[in-house]
């Protein structure tokens, strides 16, 4: 049996456990010597696609949705560990109905801060995304006002009581909200591939990268801690041509334009956050502003620092060119 080191014979709830973080969770870890993986969503379908898939007695299912407390804090009883990522992730979603994604994204995840807390859960790990660095669009917004709530009642907390910490990361190749999924659609259906704009670039990561950030976050994170996984970039043109090569599809793309709520580039960390992040090799963290009310802290104190920062981000990082996007993809289930 495999080790799984500090989750040995310990008890791991993943909110939104059905989707495409919580399956990368359970192929790493129902082979090891963990207890117990909880997963709690509100999507029953997808909870009996997971228990067919992986007919294991360590995971064990609990309907519940993050803006119901009273729906989601029997799942917390006697839990250990806590991989917050339930959430609306679809930009244009949240753009059109903004208010939902308040009600998942800011009010569900405080919940499940709350259900930790009471249930005296060791270490809470929160899932964001760079669309909170600087965000244009609500689904962006949303995420960045969970940072900012985890952070403050981080500050709140004793030194015994649950451990609040943060990842942030960019697109996930592969899962739910990624363009991948509907390039191959497309291909399948014989139909051009449709492209935003062909300038635009994102974040490439792995669901295995998004799963090791979480990890290293989980092992290493202090109380209030943000931490984001240095990753490569490729336009959106670059990643469509590594694509249409790879499948030997022939059609030209069609170009349709920029949708309700995108950026030409993803910001990982602002220039405010590069000025005080701690640079770990793969990883940057960003330990906790703890300032408090006494405003003398924000008013006469300020940060001469900040101007000589520029920000982290799809345009400014490593730059994969088609080959090396080809050797990317190959990597994700989708190519294998």
């Amino acid at each position: 049996m495999k080790n799984s080191g500090i989750l040995n014979g310990k008890i791991l709830l993943i909110t939104g456990g059905t989707g495409s973080f919580g399956n990368a969770v359970a192929k790493r870890f129902l082979d090891t010597d963990i207890q117990e993986i909880r997963i709690l969503s509100r999507d029953e379908k997808k909870q009996e696609d997971m228990r067919k898939l992986y007919r294991s007695k360590k995971l064990r299912f609990y309907i519940g949705d993050v803006r119901d407390y009273n729906s989601i804090e029997g799942a917390f009883i006697g839990v250990d560990y806590v991989f917050h990522a339930a959430a609306l992730k679809q930009v244009p979603s949240c753009e059109f109905y903004p208010i939902e994604a308040v009600k998942t994204n800011i009010l569900g995840s405080d919940n499940v801060i709350t259900a930790c807390i009471k249930n005296k859960v060791k270490k809470a790990v929160f899932l964001s995304t760079d669309k909170a660095a600087y965000p244009i669009n609500a689904m962006g917004m949303t995420k960045a006002v969970m940072e900012k709530n985890v952070i403050a009642r981080s500050r709140q907390l004793l030194e015994k009581d649950t451990v609040l910490c943060l990842t942030r990361y960019g697109n996930v190749m592969g899962s739910r909200g990624s363009v991948i999924p509907l390039f191959l659609e497309q291909i399948s259906s014989n139909t051009p591939i449709t492209i935003t704009n062909p300038d635009m670039t994102r974040f490439m990561m792995t669901l295995d990268n998004a799963v090791d950030l979480v990890l290293y976050a989980f092992e290493n994170g202090e109380q209030g801690d943000t931490f984001v996984q240095k990753a490569p970039a490729a336009s959106i043109d670059t990643l469509a041509s590594a694509i249409l090569k790879m499948k030997k599809y022939k059609k030209d793309p069609v170009y349709i334009g920029t949708r309700h709520g995108e950026k030409l580039y993803e910001v990982l960390l602002t220039k405010e956050e590069m000025a005080k992040a701690i640079d770990l090799f793969d990883f940057y963290k960003i330990p906790a502003d703890n300032r408090n009310l006494n405003y003398e802290q924000y008013i006469e104190q300020g940060d001469q620092a900040v101007e000589a920062f520029e920000s982290y981000h799809s345009h400014n990082t490593e730059r994969l060119d088609v080959d090396e996007m080809i050797e990317l993809l190959q990597k994700i289930e989708l190519f294998r």
